[in-house]
């Protein structure tokens, strides 16, 4: 039992990984479009965590009215980056548009330069070029042989720049809330922003088949609370040297499952450019443990 245990963060950290990796997968699959399918996925989530939470009677003490604030903003930071990673899936290469979709990080270093005029260290510098000469090695490749994935690699890099901001600002509103509570009030958000985005666009939300409704099951169940949910146990439980390391399978795997499914191949020029930014982020979080930095739980990670 002991060593089940034991190896059970490490277990939870392989399937979360697995899990969040399909994404893109399940984006295909629906058949729907990226907003629409971005929807059904929050609002699944929200649905079971408002579940939990009245389950688990969690107290939730007074929130004041700029954390509530802060919680809503992020969900509607959060909801930009589904969308338009979503939507990114279906213009351009599933794995490219993860690997450029997958740069927070770094994106979070240089807005925090920003905002703290703290002069990051030489390592980050190097991060920051290195993720960027990776992305545009993959944009510029697409540009080449398919112009028309040229938009989707482009939205899949504003994602990114919309999950930093999320983790910008939910990492102060973390402070003063629970991670469940803070959690649930961003993924409400999110499905509402969502909702709202699809109407104005007038972007249908009808499911077309039986098969469209399991693949949004697979992203609400599978990818946003089955896979987050994991990485979030795994995360409290093993050393950041070997968390953040797995985590970088993500983009690859993706990319792998799109071959595998779709027959999409990306070319050596664009699995250069993604070791680069794999790299990159690796480089960032192994900088960001060492300045002791803490590690922010959440469910919502990534794509």
């Amino acid at each position: 039992m002991n060593r089940i245990t034991k190896f059970l963060p490490f277990m939870a950290l392989a399937a979360g990984v697995l899990a969040i990796s399909w994404s893109a997968i399940f984006v295909r699959w629906t058949r729907m479009p990226g907003v629409a399918s971005g929807f059904y996925r929050m609002l699944i989530a929200a649905a079971a965590l408002c579940t939990i939470l009245l389950a688990r009677r969690v107290h939730h003490g007074a929130i004041s009215r700029k954390m509530l604030l802060l919680a809503i903003l992020g969900g509607v930071f959060f909801a930009t980056d589904i969308g338009c990673y979503n939507v990114a899936v279906l213009q351009t290469g599933a794995g490219s548009a993860t690997f450029l979709g997958n740069n927070a990080p770094l994106i979070v270093g240089l807005f925090t330069w920003l905002l703290t005029r703290n002069l990051p260290s030489r390592s980050f510098w190097v991060a920051l070029l290195l993720g960027s000469i990776g992305a545009w090695l993959i944009v510029y490749a697409d540009h080449i042989h398919a112009p028309a994935r040229t938009r989707g690699d482009l939205l899949a890099t504003f994602a990114s720049v919309c999950f930093a901001l999320y983790l910008l600002v939910t990492e102060r509103a973390r402070e003063q809330m629970g991670t469940l509570t803070l959690v649930s009030l961003s993924t409400i958000a999110s499905t509402v922003v969502l909702f709202l985005f699809a109407i104005g666009t007038k972007t249908s939300l009808a499911i077309p088949s039986g098969s469209s409704l399991a693949s949004l099951l697979g992203l609400g169940v599978v990818c946003q609370l089955a896979g987050y949910l994991c990485l979030t146990y795994a995360l409290g439980h093993l050393p950041a040297t070997i968390s953040s390391v797995v985590l970088l399978a993500v983009s690859p795997l993706t990319a792998v499952w799109a071959f595998l499914c779709f027959g999409e191949q990306m070319t050596p020029l664009q699995w250069f450019g993604g070791c680069l930014i794999l790299a990159a982020v690796w480089l960032a979080g192994k900088m960001k443990d060492r300045a002791g930095l803490r590690r922010a739980p959440t469910i919502q990670i990534g794509e």
